[in-house]
């Protein structure tokens, strides 16, 4: 029987990637009604997403324009879904 490895969807841009990264270090989520990015605040979760940056950049990318661009995923994100009622009230 022939076994094959299940394949991770290829990342076509720079800021694709750098959102999986994120999603894996668990630095961000997926509101689960939305859909929309969220950000953790779990420093922990963005020193290893940093990490894997430096690490393992994309091919053809330098370890200073991931982190860069990681940096800039981030820095896009709220911590809350734009949809979702706000909670405070």
């Amino acid at each position: 029987m022939l076994m094959t490895k299940e394949r991770r969807p290829a990342i076509r841009t720079l800021r694709g990637w750098a959102v999986n990264v994120l999603q894996e270090a668990g630095a961000i989520h997926e509101c689960e009604e939305h859909g929309w990015a969220r950000d953790r605040a779990d420093p922990h979760a963005r020193t290893r997403a940093l990490a894997l940056a430096r690490k393992h950049p994309p091919d053809g990318v330098s370890a200073d324009q991931a982190v860069a661009e990681i940096n800039d995923v981030l820095d896009s994100i709220g911590d809350a879904c734009p949809e979702c009622p706000d909670e405070s009230l």
